[in-house]
């Protein structure tokens, strides 16, 4: 089977569902922002250290899960993002926080790791925005949500601590 059915032509897609929407639709902008972020994601993976790249990796993977679960409309999905996966990954960035003991505002973009990460924090904040716009017309899991939520804070320390290990964390006051 090729990847290219040519059934989205006519700017229609599938959901999990097998119900056609408009490519256009809050739902598809929702989970492809998600996909845009795993994409970035991958880039980032190569700028990072190791340890940092290998928690990526697991976000990446996670991702699909996620995704999966925005394009299953009225579908209960294989597996749902739980409120286990938001409460493990509230750990990291608690972990993390502890390891980097911020102090302040950060300008972002100390190390080149860091800009790739913070690039992502981003686009995991406009996935949450589309995510948030289709829940008020659409139902979303609310675990979901609080997971692409948690995912930007996990981002933003991950960049703070490339930042911390190389000894580059510019905190706001510390420009003239």
């Amino acid at each position: 089977m090729s990847i290219s059915t040519m059934t989205g032509d006519g700017g229609q897609t599938s959901l999990w569902s097998g119900e056609r929407v408009d490519k256009d639709s809050l739902r598809v902008e929702a989970y492809g922002t998600v996909d845009e972020l795993n994409s970035f994601l991958g880039e980032a993976k190569h700028y990072t250290s190791e340890e940092v790249s290998q928690l990526i990796l697991s976000v990446q993977r996670f991702l699909f899960r996620v995704g999966g679960q925005l394009a299953s409309k009225d579908v209960q999905y294989i597996e749902p993002v739980s409120e286990e996966d938001v409460e493990k990954l509230t750990e990291g960035v608690h972990r993390f926080e502890e390891i980097v003991g911020l102090k302040g505002f950060v300008i972002p973009g100390s190390t080149v790791a860091s800009a790739k990460l913070d690039i992502c924090r981003t686009i995991a904040r406009r996935a949450e925005r589309r995510i948030i716009a289709l829940s008020r017309l659409e139902k979303v899991p609310d675990p979901v949500r609080k997971y692409i939520n948690r995912l930007s804070d996990f981002l933003y320390i991950l960049a703070r601590y490339e930042e911390f290990k190389e000894k580059k964390l510019l905190y706001k006051n510390d420009i003239d």
